[in-house]
């Protein structure tokens, strides 16, 4: 699957193929909790290639670089996404690999967390799609601009993603007027959800990022048990509140067989702009409880930012015009940890959603 390790003629100490793995296994990679396998690693004189199976960005060779013997060659990285297992397993791997987001209540940040994590991965080497499955309450074309540009319907009755910022984003944001509400019952709105999956003319994707609606009702359960999902990543605030909904959250997802892939605190505290101090409004570690109690990693505490908040009300998400800010680089290290997780996932025995 990837390139064989080649032997060196200018470092003895990489001469063969075990002091390679002696070596690598003196190696961390970032979000990575195994041994570096020895195929991810091709070795030609003075360079070094490393081809991984999930999004990720130059910041993973650092480690390699910064070894004594391995930081003489000059390392590369490459990427073959990977295309995972899914909780439907009968149904084709179209979509490449889905990640729900999900929280069990409202008001806790789901869409800017969905929208950050698709550029994250898609600024990490990944081909990202997000779909936005809040039928009641699309926000997307907001938070990623161009609310006025309609959706086309091609020949085959297939809707045409936009593109937005490097990203395909298909919304009924961008089907229906801003001001019309969406007045379904439950099976309407599952049914409207599920054509908006498979009707929609995706390209080739290693990732379909879907900002499902908050609950754990109708809509979820039916999303969960017909669409092929490959991991699912749960957004909450260290409130007391909104920990309890998003256990039950977790619960759901592992009724139906869906596994968890991490938890997100949002709004985990708010810094001051002008002299730095922190303020825990919604309360502390709330979120990194739960995902310990849960045995969910914990993918990330975000702040309450009003350069966040800004960036989605304007369409210019802060990672897609600033991808170097620190918060940007947070964002993206949070999507790495996903990328890698899920794969990690994937290589777990059968039944195993942890």
């Amino acid at each position: 699957m990837f390139g064989r390790f080649k032997k060196s003629k200018s470092h003895g100490t990489a001469s063969s193929q075990p002091q390679l793995s002696q070596m690598l296994a003196q190696v961390k990679l970032p979000h990575w909790s195994r041994t570096i396998p020895e195929n991810w690693v091709t070795i030609d004189g003075q360079n070094a290639l490393l081809t991984v199976p999930f999004a990720a960005d130059e910041r993973i060779l650092e480690p390699l670089k910064q070894h004594s013997e391995l930081g003489q060659f000059k390392w590369t990285l490459k990427r073959i996404i990977a295309k995972l297992p899914n909780s439907q397993p009968e149904l084709p791997m179209t979509f490449g690999n889905v990640i729900v987001v999900s929280s069990g209540k409202g008001g806790v940040g789901k869409s800017s967390v969905s929208v950050q994590l698709a550029l994250a991965l898609h600024q990490l080497g990944a081909n990202v799609g997000i779909l936005d499955a809040d039928v009641y309450g699309p926000s997307l074309p907001t938070m990623l601009g161009g609310q006025e540009e309609k959706l086309e319907i091609n020949a085959q009755q297939k809707m045409i993603p936009h593109q937005r910022h490097g990203i395909w984003v298909s919304s009924l944001g961008y089907l229906t007027d801003t001001k019309d509400a969406a007045i379904w019952r439950g099976p309407m709105a599952s049914a409207a959800l599920q054509q908006l999956f498979r009707d929609t003319k995706w390209p080739r994707l290693d990732y379909l990022i879907v900002d499902m609606p908050p609950g754990t009702g109708d809509i979820q359960l039916t999303f969960a048990q017909k669409l092929p999902i490959t991991g699912a990543v749960i957004v909450t605030t260290p409130q007391t509140v909104a920990l309890a909904d998003a256990e039950k959250g977790i619960t759901m997802f592992r009724k139906v067989g869906v596994p968890i892939t991490g938890l997100i605190e949002n709004m985990s505290y708010y810094q001051c702009s002008q002299c730095g101090h922190r303020d825990a409004i919604f309360g502390t570690e709330g979120g990194a409880k739960v995902a310990q109690r849960e045995q969910v990693p914990l993918l990330g505490q975000w702040p309450l930012d009003a350069r966040i908040r800004s960036g989605l009300d304007e369409g210019k998400p802060l990672v897609a015009e600033q991808p170097e800010h620190e918060l940007s680089l947070m964002m993206k290290d949070s999507a790495a940890q996903l990328a890698a997780e899920l794969y990690q996932q994937a290589q777990t025995k059968p039944g195993r959603t942890q």
